[in-house]
């Protein structure tokens, strides 16, 4: 059985295809570029077949159109007809209040979610769109939404409002949703599997940090609080959105500059983070690179947000008390051990003690790092996130009808024996080239 899975952003198109019976990535790849000129395609196959290619793509139909062109081509692709594709698994970045868990996608689905593109008018818009449009192309596959909010579903009132008028929630939905669900979600899991505990008996603070970084405080296996908030727009400094700001900044700068409120929210969204800090880079390796050349900006930029990142991590262990793990995932979290250093020093005190060889040795997509000193009563991971898998596994059980939220059901990637093949593989050449990076990964139970 084939499963695909589909993340349709508001000007990309990434897609895995996933083996179930064998458990193995056939393809994946992305469309870059949706909806503007110079689209392209970057494909991967299973046999070590890759493709780069250029060619419009001005809606998101044309995308998925490209994808299915190629994951069927003779030459590059990974599949023999559209047939074999059963389900495909969709992301959905806005739930809001509506969803708790992933669902199959009908009429009732789509209204409801569509209702709720105020909520996310960059996002839901284009994931409906990505929808209807393989719905059109794969009539004859199950369609289901993964929620991206419904991991937080679990927050406390105390954590979700905020302190406004009530009837701004009532009437109009306004609270804290969060998102990185299926990420946090899986490295929840797996965190859970490393400390060989109950997952439903563990305390975990997990930083997702990327381009978008948010940060989750788990209690006994469930979501308590989290960074973001309505939108991705609070919360932790991002790659270029502000994450936490004075309020009254934005009703300042109208002011100041005759700014309208879409410009405003443009520059928050879009012109702000690690960009506004720099004004060159969003790239924390381009930014890594000028800090080390001397750039002030750029050493600035890393040391703010390691600070961001440590007021977070401090103020979710005040929620939790002692939890038992600190996780480190997503491209950022995943590749670069100064913002790792930079979030963790002066927490000694705490019992996060970071052990800063293990940390820079650290740097891998493949294989889960322990990176904290021995004496360290609060372990520190670095869990390379899994996004596609917990939506081509979410996606099989709404197939198969035994799907539930994730407190009554099980992943795969919650047992003891859970291997990723393709990471496997991928690991062995890495230790080849740096045989150190073995005495940093970490075992089930260990």
């Amino acid at each position: 059985m084939v499963i695909m899975t589909l993340n349709c952003g508001s000007s990309s198109v990434k897609y895995q295809l996933y083996d179930w019976k064998e458990r193995e990535i056939l393809a994946k790849g992305i469309v870059e570029r949706v909806t503007t000129e110079g689209s392209f395609i970057r494909h991967f196959a299973k046999g070590e077949r890759s493709l780069a290619r250029e060619k419009d793509c001005p809606t998101h139909r044309d995308a998925i159109e490209l994808i299915i062109q190629t994951i069927t081509d003779l030459e590059y692709g990974a599949i023999g007809s559209l047939g074999d594709i059963k389900a495909v698994g969709h992301r959905a970045v806005h739930g809001g209040d509506k969803f708790a868990k992933s669902v199959i996608v009908d009429d009732v689905f789509k209204k409801t979610f569509e209702s709720l593109s105020d909520l996310a008018p960059l996002h839901n818009p284009a994931n409906l769109t990505g929808i209807e449009a393989a719905e059109e192309i794969l009539p004859e596959a199950v369609h289901c939404a993964i929620m991206d909010t419904a991991w937080h579903q679990t927050m406390p009132q105390e954590a979700y409002l905020y302190a406004l008028p009530f009837e701004w929630y009532s009437k109009y939905g306004v609270r804290r949703y969060g998102f990185h669900g299926t990420s946090f979600l899986y490295t929840a899991k797996r965190a859970s599997v490393l400390l060989g505990k109950d997952p439903f008996k563990t305390d975990l603070i997990i930083a997702h940090i990327g381009n978008g970084a948010s940060i989750n405080a788990v209690k006994d296996g469930i979501s308590v609080d989290t960074s973001m908030g309505l939108t991705p727009l609070e919360g932790l400094i991002m790659g270029t959105r502000s994450g936490d700001i004075d309020a009254a900044i934005p009703f300042y700068i109208m002011r100041m500059t005759a700014m309208k409120p879409e410009e405003v929210e443009t520059v928050l969204n879009k012109k702000s983070g690690v960009l506004g800090i720099t004004e060159k880079w969003v790239d924390r390796r381009d930014v890594e690179e000028a800090s080390r050349d001397g750039d002030e900006r750029a050493r600035l930029a890393i040391e703010m947000e390691g600070y961001r990142i440590k007021k977070y991590i401090g103020s979710y262990y005040a929620v939790l008390g002692k939890p038992d793990a600190l996780v480190f995932t997503a491209g950022v979290g995943e590749m670069a051990p100064i913002i790792r250093e930079k979030a963790i020093e002066g927490l000694e005190d705490l019992g996060i003690k970071l052990d800063r060889q293990k940390n820079n040795l650290s740097k891998t997509r493949n294989a889960e790092t322990l990176i904290s000193t021995p004496d360290s009563t609060v372990k520190i991971f670095v869990i390379p996130t899994d996004e596609e898998l917990v939506m081509t596994e979410d996606t099989h059980a709404l197939l198969e009808g035994n799907y539930d939220v994730h407190t009554s059901f099980e992943y795969t990637f919650q047992r003891k024996d859970y291997r990723n093949k393709e990471r496997e593989a991928a690991l062995q050449d890495e230790i080849r080239i740096n045989p150190e990076l073995e005495s940093i990964i970490v075992r089930p139970g260990g």
